[in-house]
């Protein structure tokens, strides 16, 4: 830990209370009342700030923007297409008009004058792609195009998972097949609801049906959802979950679930037998197709005595123990983090010593559609060695599906699965925390996805939905056995969102009562090497501690947990770090304008956390806690307190330090509110 500052450099202007005011709390009745006690010295009365103008208001997003009506959007993508800045990507790498293989059918602008003469000035620094010795793909686009050399090694692309037009077309005409993910619904029994729920009514429609192949060229006019189209429509899948929930977690239909005891009925059998077949027979389309051994039923082994039989022990199936393993035991571990933890920021925390990394939660359903944008989020940079992605959804065949689609067409570690989400959009669709409530579902979803993927199987919960009524602990005991790796408990209930601190005692109580082989990560207010420490070296139990705000704020908090120190870490060292993320940004998002103005964007989000940030120089009480209200202080020196204010406008000028001045009419509110310790239940 650095020494504070001495006296004779501290800075002049901070002024000190009056004399006659009562004596200042001490720091231990401020942590006491969730209060930052940072150094008499550095305090200063809270600024008073002037009525912010128009412009200002509207990059704070204080005034909202007049809504517009379709008529004006409409005019103006019309007057955008027209524009001569929409210039021509072949046009712009060459800079000759003649480069585009469309010539004057392309909709884009090949007049190279007009568009240099409205393009504006050139920002400072060297273009991201230029220190790398490659050519920048950009070309005239680029707002560093004065510092490109003559330089013609084509760009090397880093990322991988991109997302196939041919998978992408497949997704969007739902002719992609789910062999694997539709044998193992009907064989958990969710396929016999379904056909209730569909009223086929003659032999033909039940025996179409049943054949993945053919139920997946049925048309909407049938009423019939197929099993392998992507679930658009999810009503059916509504109706059964919520029977399922109704009989308590009872088998829908005879034998529906994998059965353990010694002889199988006769209808099972017969189920057995035409999964196995169709397994076996189904056609494969373009995509990926994993090979499937004729002994084993979707990853359940079948004994050789009797290839009908339905006898299967679900503690010792192939698929839960021939799985990649991946040991999660002390491993700084970044959580997958909504909007701010897109790729550029999981390679920053690389940099800095993160080990394990998690792309964003995707929705499902998004997924199944070959929504572009979602795909984007299962990104993945060459650097991430230990990667894996996070899905969400709210049904089983939805989510094994999802498993099967992603596990085909992209490179990762291990998937995680959401059931933690505390957000109402998410909620209110059955995902997330939702499910909580639905353990019966939890237990179909983790069977239906670990017997699609021969990858680890992850899940992320809560303590409880409601506050008070703990559940995570009736999961750790059985999770196992339907199919998880390893399960992520945070500490807090969907009720509490991120008020209060997270219940350690209650993720170490779970811990006790999970198998040995399960691997289960505390996950709450790590934000020191001290809090490391103490949950995973004083657990013998918890595997490793999943690491979320505190990298947010921080970033550096993997390098302080490896060199076991506090980092008094300098706001030039700081701006260093902003420097590499705005370079990681541009490299990823792009160089030209729009590339530039969506890392802008990003790294506003996140300094909507950094700003929480009080140096370890500043504080009498170290290390800083996470719930903890910075008072007002003044800086070491004037990009401290800078980097501490939690006004956009000055989040904005940070990022004009880094990006150049904004665009005229720029306006820009967080996405998301991290003023939670702001709320009365912390004091």
């Amino acid at each position: 830990m650095a020494a504070t500052a001495p006296a004779d450099v501290l800075p002049d202007p901070c002024p000190t209370a009056a004399d006659s005011c009562p004596p200042p709390p001490t720091p231990e009745e401020l942590v006491a009342r969730a209060v930052a006690p940072v150094k008499a010295a550095f305090l200063r009365p809270p600024p008073v700030r002037d009525t912010p103008t128009n412009e200002e208001s509207r990059a704070s997003g204080a005034v909202p923007l007049e809504k517009k009506s379709k008529r004006q959007f409409r005019r103006e993508r019309k007057q955008e297409q027209e524009s001569v800045s929409r210039l021509c990507v072949a046009v712009g790498k060459t800079g000759k008009a003649d480069a585009c293989k469309y010539g004057a059918s392309c909709r884009f602008s090949h007049d190279v004058d007009a568009y240099l003469a409205q393009k504006p000035a050139d920002l400072e620094g060297t273009c991201p792609f230029t220190v790398l010795e490659q050519s920048c793909q950009y070309g005239l686009a680029c707002r560093f195009f004065g510092t490109h050399k003559d330089n013609h090694a084509p760009s090397e692309n880093h990322e991988i998972n991109p997302l196939s037009k041919d998978i992408q077309k497949l997704l969007w005409k739902t002719k992609y097949k789910f062999p694997r993910a539709s044998a193992q619904i009907k064989h958990l029994g969710l396929k016999e609801v379904m056909k209730i729920k569909a009223n086929a009514t003659t032999d033909d429609k039940r025996a179409d049906h049943d054949n993945p192949d053919v139920s997946c060229e049925m048309n909407g006019d049938d009423k019939t959802e197929s099993l392998c189209s992507p679930p658009v429509n999810v009503e059916h899948d509504s109706s059964l979950c919520e029977e399922m929930d109704n009989l308590g977690g009872e088998p829908l239909v005879d034998n529906s679930v994998p059965c353990v005891g010694p002889r199988a009925s006769k209808k099972s059998k017969v189920e057995g037998d035409e999964i196995h077949k169709k397994a076996a027979g189904s056609d494969s389309h373009d995509t990926k197709v994993y090979p499937e051994d004729p002994s084993l039923l979707n990853g359940l082994e079948v004994p050789s005595d009797s290839a009908s039989s339905c006898k299967v022990d679900l503690v010792t199936t192939p698929h839960l123990r021939e799985k990649k393993i991946i040991d999660f035991r002390e491993k700084l571990y970044l959580a997958p983090l909504t909007t701010v933890g897109n790729l550029p920021f999981r390679r920053l925390c690389k940099t800095l010593g993160a080990d394990i990394t998690c792309g964003e939660m995707a929705m499902c359903t998004n997924l199944m559609q070959g929504q572009a944008s979602e795909w984007a989020l299962l990104r993945r940079h060459s650097s991430e060695d230990l990667f894996g992605v996070q899905i969400c959804g709210a049904f089983p065949d939805t989510v094994a599906r999802t498993v099967e689609l992603v596990d085909n067409e992209c490179s990762f570690d291990f998937i995680d699965i959401n059931m933690g989400c505390p957000i109402d959009v998410v909620v209110n669709k059955g995902a997330g925390s939702s499910l909580l409530n639905k353990p019966m579902r939890i237990k179909s979803i983790v069977q239906a996805s670990s017997a699609v993927t021969n990858r680890p199987l992850t899940v992320k919960v809560r303590t409880a939905f409601f506050e008070g009524r703990n559940r995570a602990d009736s999961l750790v005991s059985d999770i196992y056995d339907w199919g998880a790796s390893a399960i992520t408990i945070h500490g807090r209930s969907r009720q509490q969102r991120y008020s209060k601190l997270a219940d350690w005692d209650y993720i170490n109580q779970c811990a006790q009562k999970a198998p040995d082989d399960l691997h289960v990560i505390g996950n709450g207010d790590i934000f020191s090497f001290t809090d490391w420490n103490r949950h995973v070296s004083g657990s013998s139990k918890i595997s490793t501690c999943m690491i979320a705000r505190g990298a947010l704020i921080k970033p550096w908090i993997f390098t302080e947990i490896k060199e076991q120190r506090d980092w008094d870490i300098t706001s030039d060292e700081r701006l260093d770090i902003l420097k590499d993320f705005v370079r990681f940004g541009l490299e990823h998002w792009g160089s030209d304008t729009k590339g530039v103005e969506t890392t802008r964007h990003f790294l506003l989000e996140w300094l909507s956390y950094t700003c929480r940030y009080i140096p370890v120089g500043l504080l009498d009480v170290v290390p800083q806690r996470l719930n903890w209200r910075p008072p007002s202080y003044c800086g070491r020196n004037d990009l401290e307190p800078l980097m501490a204010s939690d006004s956009a406008a000055d989040w904005v000028r940070i990022s004009e330090l880094l990006l150049g001045k904004v665009p005229e009419g720029f306006t820009f509110a967080p996405k998301h509110k991290s003023n939670a310790y702001d709320r009365a239940e912390n004091g």
